[in-house]
């Protein structure tokens, strides 16, 4: 297995699907000549040319929408939009348009493309660049939501949300472009829907996405120190949500928290908590608990802006809440 960097693994995965499909292009802010902002894009407009790698201006509502024009047209856009809170510029050619003209004509267009780009807090961005959104995109049916921060999950994935016939919203990391992880050699795609155990437990189940699985993991490490054993589960996919995976989770631990970066009120931490108490109450021996960013705006101030976000200290207490420590 190759050692890729976030950044590498996403690459690799445009890369090939667009030397296998030359309906696949990408289009952003900086993509091109810049080799991307975060460098995901590096090399490709040399590989590809100025036809396939497409700088725009800085108009996410104009680029988004020709974008799903060239989707229905047949063609397979990547639409790179830097950050997730600039796409919400775009929120409405993304709601009102890539995720209800399968509807509204009656499956006449589909809408084959890929919306993505880093989501959630970096570092001293303040409130209007640190918003993770995948609670606000998962509502609408339509969409699919991806939300992932391990190299070989991005690849698997991106591949498979390149070839989806649905628009896809397709969540990164800035934090994590830079993480190094195994990537097999050989070519394989995630089916789109699926969780992954991350660590296999008996006493309580963690559950997260996106970076906040690096701070599951470092409190299972912290836990298993004081005789909790933890198993953590990866979402990867927001909507479809794989319940079978929680509900198979919470019949072995019986606890389970929840751990999402973003604001509390109306989260998918609060839906993945609904689901699994509707269909395994009984399984239940403590409430599940949730840890969410505090309510409030980003601050700047990075001593701020830990307070607000999911920690470990945060995770591991809440652990011993729910197993009675």
């Amino acid at each position: 297995m190759a050692q890729l960097q976030l950044r590498e693994a996403l690459r690799r995965a445009m890369q090939e699907e667009m030397r296998r499909d030359e309906r696949v292009f990408l289009m952003g802010e900086e993509v091109a000549y810049y080799d991307g902002a975060y460098k995901v894009s590096q090399g490709m407009l040399a590989e590809f040319g100025e036809k396939r790698i497409i700088d725009t201006p800085i108009a996410e509502n104009g680029f988004t929408g020709i974008a799903i024009g060239a989707a229905m047209a047949g063609l397979r856009p990547i639409v790179e939009v830097m950050t997730w809170n600039f796409a919400l510029v775009a929120y409405d050619q993304i709601i009102n348009s890539a995720a209800k003209i399968v509807q509204m004509t009656a499956g006449q267009y589909q809408v084959p493309m890929v919306i993505r780009g880093a989501n959630g807090a970096a570092e001293g961005l303040g409130s209007q660049h640190s918003q993770a959104l995948e609670s606000i995109f998962a509502h609408f049916p339509g969409l699919k939501v991806i939300s992932t921060a391990t190299p070989k999950d991005a690849y698997g994935l991106l591949k498979s949300a390149i070839r989806d016939p649905s628009p896809v919203i397709f969540m990164e990391s800035e934090l994590a472009y830079g993480t190094k992880g195994e990537v097999p050699d050989e070519e394989y795609l995630i089916p789109i829907g699926k969780a992954d155990l991350k660590r296999d437990g008996t006493d309580v189940t963690l559950v997260s996405w996106n970076k906040q699985v690096y701070n599951c993991l470092s409190a299972a490490d912290q836990l298993a120190k004081e005789g909790i054993s933890a198993q953590v589960l990866d979402l990867r996919t927001i909507r479809p949500l794989d319940e079978q995976a929680l509900f198979d989770c919470i019949n072995k631990t019986h606890r389970m928290v929840v751990v999402q970066e973003g604001f509390p009120f109306a989260g998918v931490a609060s839906e993945v908590v609904s689901r699994v108490q509707e269909a395994c109450f009984d399984a239940l021996d403590a409430p599940i608990l949730r840890i969410t960013n505090r309510d409030l705006n980003q601050p700047y101030a990075p001593e701020l802006e830990k307070m607000v976000l999911p920690s470990i200290d945060r995770i591991v207490a809440a652990a011993h809440t729910v197993c009675g420590r």
